[in-house]
This record gives C-alpha cells, sequence and structure tokens, in this order.
C-alpha cells in the first residue's frame, strides 16, 4: 500500500491511496482542530461543530437534503471529534467519489450553520455528554485524563460542559472556524477503487479556492508531576472502573513503538498478562485492557478495568504488581532468564501487525491512518514501514522504556464509582 501527495498553492495536502481491488472509496477531510484548542468559554464547540456541518449548507439547505443525497447513493457518512483532529467522511461507490467531495468541500465552506438549528442540537449533544455520563466504561478515559492534564484544554471533555454548550453562538461557531479551517491546516485523503489523477482532479474543483489563512497555536503540556496521583469521581455503579497508567511520551518519539508492544503484552488481548491474571485467574473484572496513546506532545500507557466493587483493591494489587515486574526487570517465572520471553515478544507483535493489517482493509481507516499522520507527524509511514519498527523492538528495549517510564513520579489511578475510600487506594498506588 502507498500513498501520493500533493498540495495545492493555498496549503491543502492532497493524499490519494489508490485500491484497485476495491469497488468503493472513502473521502476524508481532516482538520487539524479539536478540543485542545477551545477556552473554557468555548468548551466543546469542536465536536458541536462537527454535528452542526450536517445540518445545511447554502446549495443544499437541511440536514434532510444531505442525508438524502447520501441514502441515494447507498453511502455512509460521519464525523469524529477528538484532542487534535476533526474529520469528516463519506463512504460510497468509487463512481460517486466526486458526489463525495461535492458534498464535504460545501459542508466546510458553506455551512448555514443556522441559528434555529443550532438550539435544537443543544438538546442533542446534552443527551450525549449524559450518555457518557452514564457510560463509565467509555467515561473513564475522559475522568483519566482530566487527573493527568489538570484544568487545561487537554484535560477538558472533548464533548464540553453542558452549561457552555448552552450558551455557544453562531458567531462563536464563525470565529472557531476562521481560527483554525483553514486549508493549510487540512488534508484530503482518498482512498479506495479511484485513480490518483482522477482524485486530485476533483479535489482541486472543490477546494483550490478555498482562503488560506494563519491559524491558532495550541498551549502545550508541562509536565509537572512528582508524586502519584488519584482521583475518584463518585458515582453509584454496579461496577467500579479504573485506570492505572503512566505518562509516557509525545508521537514522534522512537519508544512509541516499544510501548505499544509493552500494552499489548500487558492487556492486549485474552491472553495478554493482565487479562489472564485479573480476569482468568482471579475473576476480578469483566474488562481489563492496556493501551499506549500518544499526542504531538505528550503520551501514557493505561491499563482500564471494570472490577467488581468488593475486590477493587485486590484488582489495584495484581495491576501493579505486574507494572512493578517489568519496572524491575523481575523475570516472570522462576525458570525464566528474562521478564519477557521470545514467544511473549512475538505473540504481542504480531497482536499488533495483525490488527493494523484488518484495519488497513476497510478505506475509511485507511484514510484515517494516513491523515493522522500527515496532520500529526513529522512524516508518513507505509503499513511495511511501521511493520518493520515493530519488527525491530527487542525484549530489552521493551524492559528499558519500563523501566524509564514506569515510575511513581508518573503514576496515576482515575476511578468511577461508588467508593468512598480514596485513602485506602491511594495507599496502593506505589511501584
Amino acid at each position: 500500500m502507498k500513498f501520493h501527495r500533493v498540495t495545492l498553492p493555498n496549503g491543502l495536502r492532497i493524499l490519494t491511496i489508490p485500491m484497485p481491488s476495491l469497488e468503493s472509496a472513502t473521502v476524508l477531510v481532516m482538520v487539524g482542530a479539536g478540543s485542545r484548542y477551545e477556552t473554557r468559554k468555548n468548551n466543546g464547540i469542536s465536536h458541536f461543530l462537527e454535528h452542526m456541518a450536517f445540518k445545511g449548507t447554502q446549495k443544499r439547505p437541511s440536514a434532510l437534503d444531505i442525508s438524502t443525497l447520501i441514502d441515494g447513493i447507498g453511502g455512509e457518512f460521519n464525523a469524529f471529534t477528538g484532542k487534535e483532529i476533526t474529520g469528516y467522511y463519506v463512504k460510497s461507490a468509487a463512481d460517486n467519489v466526486g458526489l463525495s467531495i461535492d458534498l464535504l468541500a460545501d459542508m466546510l465552506q458553506n455551512s448555514k450553520l443556522d441559528s434555529a438549528e443550532i438550539d435544537k442540537e443543544r438538546g442533542v449533544i446534552t443527551e450525549e455528554i449524559n450518555l457518557y455520563e452514564d457510560t463509565p466504561s467509555r467515561h473513564i478515559g475522559d475522568v483519566y485524563e482530566r487527573l493527568i492534564y489538570g484544568n487545561t484544554p487537554m484535560g477538558w471533555d472533548t464533548a464540553g460542559e453542558k452549561d457552555v454548550i448552552k450558551s455557544i453562538t453562531r458567531q462563536d461557531f464563525v470565529a472557531y472556524m476562521k481560527s483554525l479551517y483553514s486549508p493549510s491546516n487540512t488534508t484530503v485523503v482518498v482512498a479506495g477503487g479511484v485513480t490518483t489523477e482522477k482524485a486530485v482532479d476533483l479535489v482541486k474543483k472543490y477546494f483550490a479556492d478555498m482562503p488560506k489563512f494563519d491559524t491558532v497555536r495550541h498551549s502545550r503540556v508541562v509536565e509537572k508531576q512528582t508524586k502519584p496521583g488519584l482521583l475518584i469521581k463518585r458515582k453509584k455503579t454496579e461496577q467500579v472502573h479504573i485506570a492505572i497508567g503512566f505518562r509516557t511520551v509525545p508521537l514522534d518519539s522512537p519508544d512509541q513503538y516499544p510501548l505499544s508492544i509493552l500494552a499489548a503484552i500487558l492487556g492486549g488481548g485474552m491472553s495478554s498478562r493482565l487479562f489472564h491474571e485479573v480476569r482468568e485467574k482471579r475473576g476480578l473484572a469483566y474488562y481489563v485492557k492496556t493501551s499506549a496513546d500518544f499526542y504531538q506532545d505528550a503520551g501514557n500507557l493505561t491499563t482500564y478495568a471494570g472490577v467488581d466493587p468488593k475486590r477493587v483493591e485486590d484488582a489495584v494489587k495484581v495491576i501493579i504488581a505486574e507494572y512493578r515486574k517489568i519496572a524491575n526487570g523481575l523475570p516472570r517465572s522462576k525458570a525464566g532468564k528474562s521478564h519477557i520471553a521470545n514467544s511473549e515478544l512475538r505473540k504481542a507483535k504480531e497482536f499488533i501487525k495483525g490488527h493494523l493489517v484488518l484495519e488497513l482493509e476497510d478505506s475509511r481507516s485507511v484514510c484515517g491512518f494516513y491523515a493522522q499522520q500527515e496532520l500529526l507527524e513529522r512524516e508518513i509511514k507505509n503499513p511495511d514501514q511501521i511493520m518493520k519498527e515493530i519488527d525491530d523492538v527487542t525484549a530489552e528495549k521493551i524492559e528499558e522504556v519500563a523501566k524509564n517510564y514506569f515510575k511513581n513520579s508518573g503514576l496515576n489511578m482515575a476511578v468511577i464509582g461508588n467508593f468512598p475510600d480514596g485513602q485506602s487506594l491511594k495507599k496502593l498506588v506505589v511501584l
């Protein structure tokens, strides 16, 4: 799989990834805009704007006009918002890629942002926030990042705060778009059964006249943690949801690959260490997983679990113990010479590579894979390059990053549940 890159005079970047075996194609427009660019007065506007983009343009006045157009070609369309990016996509038969590009360009450049529609959508956003609040297994990640990034845009919920959502106006949307939605801060990616020449010509047709301007910058993450952190969100739940992890590195660090493999070893599947120790061996949780997440200037490796309220302390002890084994370089068994056996290392690598292969069978995922690299990273790597980076990681390098980052000064735990005894948990958060 290879990509082709073209930059227009207005700064817009076009990436094409021909996939000749497919009869479909996805068009993704991704902007370097997200919740970390917000203020207290407009927290949630990035996500709110994502909703409003589908509510009508001058050419297609209503949400029904847009949805009818896509339904009429049997296509799929949606959008997503993160802390650093916002994406809008249409997936359809390859013959309809021109319509997809036309529609997305229209939505981003000519959105009506009708005040009546804004007022109606406030209720939708509020209910989405309520959904997250009522789904602790999803919300625990937000609580965890609130702990590690504090009262900064990186620590705020992407969905926003209800009181702020109620006060956002049309003028706020216009000002926000004028601060970030420049073609120089945007990439259009086309992947699927379309030639590069056709895709580039179509993107030029609909995006070449988009005016360029300077965009605002985000505040950098400042890491000042010197001791373990704990945040408990009291909520009546049947399970206690926990997140335990460490501060690590940003996207451009070479340590991201050994950290990703380390996360797979700890909690990357049903044969991972923590799944076995926490769920299978002791029955302490229904779900347990570990992920390594990276931003432009920060990162973390974190384990998430839904735990029996009566056995929270047991689960925390087991997770911390597994962290401690790797941090201290202890053999997993008396017979083992290395803490990470060759077979375990090989399995973790194949787990990551296999998931990447499966993900990239879908043109929509292919678009996201390349768009995020284009906007957030210094260079774009094809899948075979990333797989080589993964293959080159040694057990010694994984143990090295564990020792470097699994330290008390970077250890954090967030909790959602009716768990009043913070002191008992605080005593456990020690590596």
